[in-house]
Formats: structure tokens, sequence, C-alpha cells
């Protein structure tokens, strides 16, 4: 078996996220609040392309980048919120943005290579760069700076085999947003940057920058899943400098082939269409409203947020003064309380004592959690106290 491996660990949200469900099937009813997906349907649009697609019989491969002209729109995207200059050929769809990371690990690194990435942090950015053969190399996020990226601590990791640094922003588990001086001066550092805008569109407070504005030495990770709510379609891409587009073809020709061609024909769509944008308005609107509630009922109950999150839909909370494993505590609240959170060791070890709440789930599902949550921790502060 490949070492790689070895050094690989479990995604735990889908470990709770699969506890939770066989709970389920038990008859017992859960509030999630452990898995990041989006709890709306695909925009109308959106399926009335797909059914479209089908009908016309566009089933078939496309070319290994993409259709050209989902690639234009993506292109027309960013020039548009961004004021950056990105061409169709710059630009790569994959069967969701999973993919990308992990063609773009493979083209990037050897086992010569170190890559930087935060902790806490998506924590299956990790697990893409073991894949490579590279050595994930992680800087520890303090609570106190509300798990904010630090420079300095960013550049002290920096050594000879340093290769890539990653991003997020809005970011997962935060939904903290990066301050433009932070990523103009990362872009002055002269190492490949790995921009991850998944959650871009899903932004309460302040704006979402991207890496391009600021660096063309930069690779940017995105898609339909968080802002569409087209997680099953299964469709991202990649945006990468043009040098690098003829090794990203033959990855994904060998190794993919192509994004599914209704999917792609559903993201023009949603790109193209002034419905699906006010639907994402809506959904924006409907988050913040959740985002507000949690804020004030988190910190009523002693869940206290460790910052207040401008975009996505998580929110990590302290809980050290009710334990110092994070993992255990969550799997504790799903089966006394019946709500499924994602432990904060999930993100790294410098998470551990927290946890990450979503908020992809309704105002209703989200009030009834906070209560369960408020009555089991009563419950056991008291256990434990007196």
């Amino acid at each position: 078996m490949n070492a790689q491996i070895d050094k690989m660990t479990s995604f735990i949200v889908m470990e709770i996220l699969g506890k939770a469900k066989e709970m389920e099937q038990q008859g017992m009813s859960i509030i999630h609040m452990e898995v990041g997906e989006p709890d709306f349907d695909v925009p109308q649009a959106a399926m009335e392309a797909g059914t479209r697609a089908l009908q016309e019989k566009q089933t078939h491969y496309t070319h290994a980048l993409g259709k050209y002209e989902l690639r234009q729109a993506i292109a027309e995207l960013y020039n548009k919120e961004y004021g950056v200059s990105v061409k169709p050929e710059q630009v790569m769809v994959t069967s969701g943005s999973s993919p990308a990371i992990l063609l773009l690990c493979l083209m990037l690194f050897d086992s010569q290579s170190e890559v930087i990435i935060s902790n806490p942090g998506y924590a299956c950015y990790k697990n893409f760069i073991l894949a490579s053969g590279a050595k994930p190399v992680s800087v520890c996020l303090k609570p106190e700076n509300g798990f904010s990226y630090d420079i300095e601590e960013i550049k002290r990791a920096i050594t000879p085999r340093t290769k890539g640094i990653f991003i997020n922003s809005p970011m997962n588990p935060t939904g903290a947003l990066l301050d433009e001086a932070f990523m103009q001066e990362l872009a002055t550092l002269g190492i490949p940057i790995i921009s991850d805008e998944i959650y871009h569109g899903l932004v309460y407070e302040g704006k979402a920058h991207s890496i391009l504005e600021y660096t063309d030495n930069a690779f940017v990770l995105n898609g339909f899943s968080k802002r569409y709510a087209m997680t099953g379609l299964r469709l991202g891409y990649l945006i990468a400098p043009e040098q690098y587009m003829p090794q990203l073809d033959i990855l994904h020709q060998n190794f993919a082939l192509c994004a599914p061609s209704i999917s792609q024909e559903m993201g023009l769509c949603v790109l193209q269409s002034k419905e699906a944008e006010k639907k994402v308005n809506r959904m924006r609107a409907i988050y913040n409203e959740r985002r507000l509630f949690l804020l004030k009922r988190l910190r009523e109950i002693g869940l206290p947020p460790v910052a207040e999150p401008k975009g996505a839909f998580y929110i990590m909370v302290d809980a050290r003064q009710y334990t110092h494993d994070s993992y255990a505590f969550a799997y504790e609240i799903l089966e006394k309380a019946h709500v499924g959170v994602t432990p904060g060791i999930d993100f790294g070890n410098c998470a551990e004592g927290f946890l990450r709440l979503s908020y992809a789930n309704s105002l209703q599902n989200l009030e009834e959690g906070m209560n369960r949550l408020e009555k089991y921790l009563k419950s056991r502060f008291c256990t434990l106290y007196y």
C-alpha cells in the first residue's frame, strides 16, 4: 500500500453525518448542523436547462477542459466581479472542485515539495497534498485572533522546498474573509498561491476578493455547489496561468475525461440567468438571517463564537469550558441532544476544543437545535459541577 495513504485522515464530518443518518433510520429526530451543504434546491432555470440537454441528447463527452461556452462564461464572471483578465483558455471545468484540487497538486508538487496550509483549515487539503507525495506544513491559527491568517507565521514557515500556499476565503470552518492587505502581502512572497474561492457569492459583510486581483502567480478553485446549491451535480472549475493548461488538459483527459455534460449545461445556464442570480440573492438573505440568529443564540447558551463569520455558512464556537476532546464531545452531543455538529479536530489540532456549526438548515430547525443544545449543556454542566 502507498505509505502516503497511511498519513491521511478521515473526513470526520462525514462520519458524524453517517451516524446521524443511522439514528434517523431508527426513528430519531436529528437536527443537522454538521454538514456544509445548502438546503436549497437547484435554480429552476438550471433544472429546465438540464431537461433540455437530456431531450437534445447532449449526453456525450465534452472537451476535457470543459465546454468552451461555459469556460467563457466563467472567465466573464471573474472579469465582471473582480475586474481581472481571465481567458477561457485558462479555465478547466471539473466534476466538483475536489478533482481540481487533486489534479493541481499532482501537477505542482512532488516528494521534495512542502505546501503551507492553515490549521484550522479545510480538512481535505492535507490529504490532497499527501496524494501528490508532498509534505503539508500547517501554520497554527490562534483562537484569540479569531483563527485569522497571520502573514508573519506564513513567512516563518517558508523554506526552499515551499512550492505552494493554500488560502480559503470565505473560510471553512470559520466563515472569515481575508482582507486586502493580507492578500497583497501574500502576493509578494513569490510562491504560487492556491486560492479556494468556493464560497464567493455567499458574503454578508464586507467584500470577497479574488487572489487574481493581486497576482498572476495563482490558481483559483471554485464551483457551483455552494453559490448555486448544485452540490450533487458535481461541477467545479480551476483557473490557472495559461502555461499550465496543457499539463492540466493531459491530466484531466487521463483521470476524468471530462465533467458531466448535463451539469455543464446547467452551469452555463445559471451564469447567464437573471432568475438564478435573483435566487442566489434570496438565499444569501436567508443565510444572513440564520447567521444573525445563531450569533445571538450561541452566546446565550454558552458556546461563544470565536469570531463573527462574514461569509459561507459556518460558525466556529468555543467549547473548551465543556471539553478538550471535541471528537468525543461531538458524538456525545449527537447521541444525547440529537444535534449534529462537527468537532474542531476535523480541521486541525489547533482547533481542538472547538466545534463548527453549519447554518445550512431552516431557521425553524436551527431554533430547535439551539433549544436542544441549551437543555443538554445545562444538564451536563449541572452533572459536572453539582
